[in-house]
């Protein structure tokens, strides 16, 4: 049986992910050539690209995200530019009131019912803008987990151990009955042992076979994986 008792789960890139569509369609309107699917299939790359710790600890969570979607469009072949600048304003003032991390792929709400049925107590702890909760409420996923911790909010932000100190203070758990599942190295593997939780890596391409940790593709894989652990 397994010895886990609470499931910290990061919010993007493991329960919710950018619409990119709604980026396509900006780029377009500000006339650069974009296709949503190739979008998409950059984002997993683009995010292995900033998982090194040296970018992590010399940005701000908010220059972080500027990076992650110039990574992105070069990854999908799109030239940075002063129009690509323009349509990312109008992307970002739509993340800031609605959170563009807006899709929630097919397995996620079946894993969350599959985790609570097996009794698991469920705390998203996201580096995040202030919107997280409101999302959860929009997309259906707020009745699905127990708590939600939103760095913006808390004025905290992972890899800090504090901000792992605070859920688990909040939600009743104990560190050494409790995992984090997230999909960067050095800010949700770090931090969670930093606060001595045990780190589940989301993995979706199979990228960091190096790393030192449990790894899955996608929480789909969480509740058999929790059984060993």
């Amino acid at each position: 049986m397994s010895r886990i008792e609470t499931v910290f789960l990061d919010a993007g890139g493991v329960l919710v992910w950018p619409n990119w569509s709604r980026v396509a369609d900006a780029l377009r309107a500000h006339g650069v050539q974009a296709d949503a699917k190739r979008l998409e299939d950059a984002d997993a790359l683009a995010r292995y690209e900033l998982d090194r710790a040296q970018v992590v600890d010399a940005s701000t969570d908010q220059r972080r995200s500027r990076s992650f979607f110039d990574l992105v469009f070069e990854e999908a072949g799109i030239d940075l530019s002063d129009r690509t600048t323009e349509a990312m304003k109008d992307v970002l003032r739509y993340h800031k009131e609605q959170n563009l991390w807006e899709i929630v792929p097919d397995f996620v709400k079946p894993a969350l019912r599959d985790l609570r049925k097996k009794g698991y107590r469920l705390a998203v702890v996201s580096n995040a803008n202030g919107t997280v909760e409101k999302l959860f409420e929009r997309k259906e996923l707020r009745p699905l987990v127990d708590f939600v911790f939103d760095s913006t909010v808390e004025g905290l932000e992972k890899p800090d151990r504090r901000f792992f100190d605070l859920a688990l203070a909040r939600s009743g758990a104990r560190a050494e009955t409790t995992v984090h599942v997230g999909d960067f190295y050095n800010i949700d593997v770090v931090g969670a042992r930093r606060a001595q939780l045990t780190p589940v890596l989301v993995d979706e391409l199979d990228l960091r076979r190096d790393a030192d940790c449990a790894r899955i593709r996608t929480i789909a894989e969480l509740p058999k994986l929790l059984e060993t652990l």
